[in-house]
């Protein structure tokens, strides 16, 4: 298939929309929706076709809740490592919508998989975490073209969250994310927006 003009400018598109989402809206996501944004997650590519990614669908409250305490947790602890200014501008951001998005998910490595038999692993074992993030990426991006925001939220515990979900030991917690419609479009940062971190570009030379 030769990809034209129109399939750039879609992509750039989605990719420039694409925003790691904290406001949501309280929606409910259609089945059909979840049904196609499971299947495009098998697009993704992965180390050795070993496809390591494990993700559960936490729909019980009392998990959710224990996953939002986890959060409350880390996220005080985290304040902590700033001085007092630093401290205020950074409990004014808002860095999870763990309350709100109908959807959680958590995303765990498999990092004992039989597919793939080794292969591509050997020398680079965390290749298996890397594909992870691309099944991740690939469920942004389609998010995004079925107008749905996505989170990833990273101040967790990863440890509390295993036990938490009562996973193997052997699956390792890649990202914590949760999926709905955003509260409004933007194609600004929101750590940009609020002033603590704007964009740099991409660091590319010829060695």
């Amino acid at each position: 298939m030769q990809l034209t003009q129109a399939h750039r400018d879609a992509l750039n598109d989605v990719l420039q929309w694409r925003r790691d989402v904290r406001h949501f809206s309280t929606d409910p996501i259609p089945e059909d929706v979840l049904t196609r944004l499971r299947a495009t997650m098998d697009l993704a590519p992965s180390v050795g076709n070993a496809r390591p990614w494990r993700v559960l669908h936490v729909t019980t409250p009392a998990l959710r809740e224990k996953i939002i305490s986890n959060f409350e947790k880390s996220n005080a602890e985290a304040a902590e490592i700033y001085d007092d200014d630093t401290r205020a501008s950074y409990a004014g951001l808002k860095l999870a919508g763990l309350r709100d998005a109908p959807v959680h998910l958590a995303v765990f490595t498999e990092n004992q998989p039989a597919e793939g038999r080794g292969l591509g692993r050997q020398t680079m074992p965390e290749m298996l975490c890397y594909s992870s993030v691309t099944a991740i990426y690939t469920l942004w991006l389609a998010a995004r073209a079925e107008n749905l925001g996505l989170g990833w939220v990273s101040i967790l515990d990863p440890v509390a969250v295993a036990q938490t979900l009562s996973v193997p030991d052997h699956w390792q917690l890649t990202g914590y994310l949760c999926l709905g419609k955003a509260a409004f479009d933007t194609d600004t940062p929101l750590l940009h927006d609020k002033k603590w971190q704007e964009n740099t570009p991409t660091q590319w030379q010829e060695v």
